[in-house]
């Protein structure tokens, strides 16, 4: 009878250089990895959930006795989630393994993507794509836990002392209105996505036609607000919000007659 001699892993004949001692004692902060693309399901409130691209930053910390982390264990945990839907609740158990799994003490993960709503144009009724860039942001430090929502919507903002001073007309500009929020209970992107439009000028869209050219031309001169009243307003929408206990809303908005954009922020909770 012959005698089969199973052959040793690979992995086990190969050092593991990653966890020789570092002579040098001294820490890092963050290592790991940048720029990484991964799809990803998001839950949309529309339809339930949406596929799309993310962007990756994952990093944990690491001891100054270790020389390296092991990157791979990163590519790994994505490719594990790569079929399930990704919510604020699931992207913190996502966060807690990927400590658990390298070892690590604290750790960070920022996972960027484009999120899309089927809009409805206000008075034609035509429906369209508009594309907004939202990011979960979570990071475990000292055994605690924070995961935020990050929305970047675009909008409409129109000059009160233009219209105040100009016989006819008044400037305006697409903004970009920033909310960055730490909640107690789920929130949908969309709900974040509402409160930034109903407190701008005018919301922007993907397709108009030339009844809904005039109705949002007409409604962001009707309702002129400064840089600062746009945070201000969202801010006290966020105040209201009991699902929310920690923000961060800014609003920069691109000048049409300066070569510099106004800039404007609020924070709570943070």
């Amino acid at each position: 009878m012959t005698t089969v001699t199973k052959k040793p892993d690979c992995c086990d004949e190969i050092e593991d250089v990653q966890n020789i001692e570092d002579k040098r004692q001294i820490a890092i902060d963050k290592v790991g990895i940048k720029d990484i693309q991964h799809p990803v399901k998001v839950s949309d409130r529309s339809s339930g959930e949406q596929n799309t691209i993310a962007n990756f930053n994952m990093y944990v910390n690491l001891p100054h006795q270790f020389k390296g982390t092991h990157m791979s264990r990163f590519v790994e945990i994505l490719n594990q989630h790569e079929e399930r839907e990704i919510t604020v609740k699931s992207f913190r158990h996502m966060l807690a393994e990927m400590i658990e799994r390298l070892q690590a003490e604290s750790g960070y993960v920022e996972m960027a993507f484009p999120y899309f709503v089927n809009k409805e144009a206000p008075i034609s009724k035509v429906k369209s794509l508009m594309d907004y860039q939202v990011s979960f942001i979570g990071e475990i430090t000292n055994e605690s836990t924070n995961v935020m929502v990050k929305v970047v919507v675009p909008v409409t903002s129109l000059c009160p002392c233009s219209k105040n001073i100009s016989d006819y007309g008044a400037h305006n500009q697409r903004s970009h209105v920033t909310v960055t929020v730490r909640a107690d209970s789920f929130i949908w992107i969309e709900d974040i996505i509402d409160m930034v439009e109903e407190e701008a000028s005018c919301e922007i869209f993907g397709l108009l036609k030339r009844p809904d050219e005039k109705y949002v031309t007409e409604k962001a001169y009707d309702n002129p607000k400064f840089v600062e009243d746009i945070v201000r307003d969202i801010a006290a929408r966020l105040n209201d919000d009991k699902r929310i206990n920690a923000y961060t809303v800014e609003s920069e908005n691109f000048e049409s007659i300066h070569n510099h954009s106004a800039y404007a922020l609020i924070t709570q909770g943070f």
